[in-house]
């Protein structure tokens, strides 16, 4: 065996023992380990395919070249995949922006002890339960969210139980404040590709990177020292709030393109052309870079 082929063969198994140390199944998944597996397995690919090629003799071109070119091949295929997934979704009837309804059995919240602890942070620094709510998103698939409130209520928290492949969940934050002059400003960690259209008075950063909801608050906190704005509190309630939010985005995304009128999604799906290709856009942002397109 030649030594390229025994360094691809050495960096081949490298790679697949990394991968399974990275997906040891766990209860509650985190989207930057998500990010590392991801790569794993694209590098894994691009390694293990080229040293099989050029081991075999099935295409005569030095190692170091089918490299990247399998490293393509792959960017090639999830491409395809994606735009297939999107297409799938513009046609799907599950909506795109669902509307929520008080969750009956109350605050599901979920007994990992890492969401445990982050429950009881929650009370020690004075945030306050307001309203557990859901929302169908199709396949049988519900999205449970927990809302709670700082002690001044400028701050409001959306705590969102994203349920996954093989039942596990990725948690997400969201935090909210509304300003005199009309403003919203949002911090969030979503992990979910969105690539629509925010309304002009929504100041909304996503820091997928920042996990840990301590450092979530202090950032929001920042903003909000760094505008200088006067805060108001909440008034009403989220699942008021939440739901005008979603009629909000689909009016402002239908206005600006993303999506088309109502009376023309039958025949052409929900997302038009250039919405499909921000979706896609801000896919491979969030899944292998970890960062969204700004929005303020």
């Amino acid at each position: 065996m030649e030594p390229w082929n025994n360094l691809a063969v050495l960096l081949g198994v490298g790679l697949m023992v990394a991968l399974l140390l990275l997906e040891t199944r766990q209860a509650v998944v985190s989207p930057v380990r998500a990010i590392f597996v991801r790569w794993v397995h694209w590098l894994a690919f691009a390694f293990v395919a080229a040293g099989v090629f050029y081991g075999l003799g099935w295409i005569d071109r030095p190692f170091w070249v089918l490299v990247p070119a399998f490293f393509l091949f792959w960017l090639l295929a999830e491409t395809l995949r994606n735009w297939l997934a999107i297409e799938a979704l513009s046609q799907s009837p599950a909506p795109l922006f669902p509307r929520f309804s008080v969750n009956q059995s109350g605050e599901e919240w979920p007994t990992h002890p890492r969401l445990l602890r982050l429950r009881d942070w929650l009370r020690a620094h004075g945030f306050k339960p307001v309203q557990a709510l859901q929302a169908e998103v199709g396949d049988g698939l519900r999205l449970r969210g927990s809302f709670y409130q700082d002690e001044t209520a400028t701050v409001r928290l959306q705590v969102l139980f994203l349920p996954q492949p093989g039942g596990t969940l990725a948690v997400c934050h969201a935090l909210s404040t509304q300003t005199a002059s009309g403003c919203r400003y949002v911090t969030d960690n979503f992990c979910l590709p969105f690539g629509g259209f925010y309304p002009e008075s929504w100041l909304v950063e996503r820091s997928l990177w920042r996990r840990s909801l301590p450092s979530l608050v202090a950032r929001h906190q920042a903003r909000l020292a760094q505008a200088g704005e006067t805060v108001v509190p909440w008034t009403d309630d989220p699942l008021s709030d939440i739901n005008a939010q979603q009629r909000e985005l689909e009016r402002v995304n239908t206005e600006l393109g993303f999506l088309f009128p109502p009376s023309e999604r039958e025949e052409h799906g929900k997302i038009t052309q250039a919405g499909r290709y921000r979706v896609w856009k801000e896919y491979w942002l969030v899944n292998y870079l970890g960062r969204s397109a700004r929005h303020e």
